[in-house]
């Protein structure tokens, strides 16, 4: 009785964040194709906050 959470915790072993070829960051999200430091992907503005000093 070894299968169950053993077996299924082993799924996420490689990269998910590559480089995005907009920002350069290791930000973009091969699955998603949204990069999470730039918003590329999802929209043609940069992803900026006011909170957020970059």
């Amino acid at each position: 009785m070894s299968k169950g959470t053993a077996s299924k915790g082993k799924h996420n072993k490689g990269r998910i964040h590559i480089r995005c070829r907009r920002c350069g960051n290791a930000s973009y999200h091969k699955i998603k194709k949204v990069c999470s430091s730039c918003n590329y992907g999802k929209a043609a503005k940069l992803r900026t906050y006011s909170w957020a000093k970059k």
